[in-house]
């Protein structure tokens, strides 16, 4: 399937035809990840574990870099 990026305000958009959202069980509500690989765009939709897993990972980086501050400001 060839698509073509079409324009959205400023920004550019890609429709996603209704059987491949049908089949990936997604909607218009469903958080989609978008990666690359260097040459492909990987869209996947976000499950509630890779949510959890991402939120960890994010939390786990506040941490590392601002614990001091952090810390301060609990007392």
């Amino acid at each position: 399937m060839i698509k073509k990026l079409v324009k959205h305000g400023n920004s550019s958009a890609l429709i996603i035809d209704k059987p491949i959202i049908e089949m990936l069980h997604i909607d218009e509500n469903t958080n989609l990840e978008l990666s690359t690989d260097g040459v492909n765009i990987i869209i996947s939709p976000v499950s509630g574990t890779d949510r959890t897993n991402m939120l960890r990972n994010s939390l786990g980086r506040i941490n590392d870099k601002h614990s001091k501050t952090l810390k301060k400001l609990a007392k």
